[in-house]
């Protein structure tokens, strides 16, 4: 599988995303800037975390309107893959590629540590690796993670199996203990209607080497290499 990461100013996570991707398909990403206005031919694009122009504004508004989105928007609405972790779950929804938006954690903190997440549905790109509601434990890192959107469209996403992770405890179960943002009905990651884009606050990357405490992230990247 060929992928590129996108690059902007305050983009932190892009060779943690990388060495990921090398662990899981044994080829490099390419890098690419956001000045630039065009994608090499890949079959994945991802929009990493971090704090893209320092998230004035809202978090991934200034990037959403960076020189490349409308060549990542194409790539997506082509039927490319395309894959926003954090801060690129962030620019997905300010584009218009997933719907809602990401809010303030309800805490009103940042929120840095290890959580557990549901696997709701296998049957897409990034999940097939896993096995049905299978419990798995990746890091977050964010301020303003907490999914919002009207009731129309949580009952679509939900009806459509648009739900791909929610967060949970050890055990499964959706509590509110174990939401580490407010997000509603605990939702961690989304599908766009076609199945290709795919939005998660959550970060998998950093838990796809045995060096990192766990190999439980490895499956959505391994999911979508067999998929391409």
């Amino acid at each position: 599988m060929k992928s590129a990461i996108i690059l902007f100013p305050g983009t932190n996570r892009e060779r943690d995303m990388a060495a990921a991707l090398k662990r899981a398909t044994g080829n490099a990403p390419q890098i690419v800037w956001h000045g630039e206005t065009e994608l090499p031919d890949v079959d994945l694009v991802v929009l990493p975390g971090g704090f893209s122009y320092g998230d004035y504004l809202r978090c991934g508004a200034i990037a959403a309107n960076s020189p490349v989105m409308p060549e990542v928007i194409r790539h997506a609405e082509n039927g490319g893959y395309l894959l926003g972790v954090c801060n690129g779950f962030q620019m997905l929804t300010e584009t218009g590629l997933l719907p809602g938006a990401l809010m303030r954690n309800a805490n009103l903190k940042f929120v840095c540590r290890d959580v557990h997440l549901k696997i709701e549905n296998t049957q897409t790109p990034f999940t097939s690796a896993y096995a049905p509601g299978q419990v798995i434990r990746v890091p977050v890192a964010h301020g303003d993670g907490n999914y919002f959107a009207d009731e129309d469209t949580l009952d679509r996403l939900e009806g459509e199996g648009r739900v791909v992770v929610r967060y949970c405890d050890h055990k499964g179960a959706i509590t509110g203990e174990a939401n580490p943002n407010g997000s509603q009905r605990s939702i961690a990651g989304i599908l766009n209607e076609s199945g290709n884009v795919l939005g998660m606050m959550p970060h998998p990357e950093d838990m796809t080497d045995e060096r990192q405490g766990s190999l439980d992230g490895m499956g959505f990247f391994t999911s979508v290499g067999t998929a391409a």
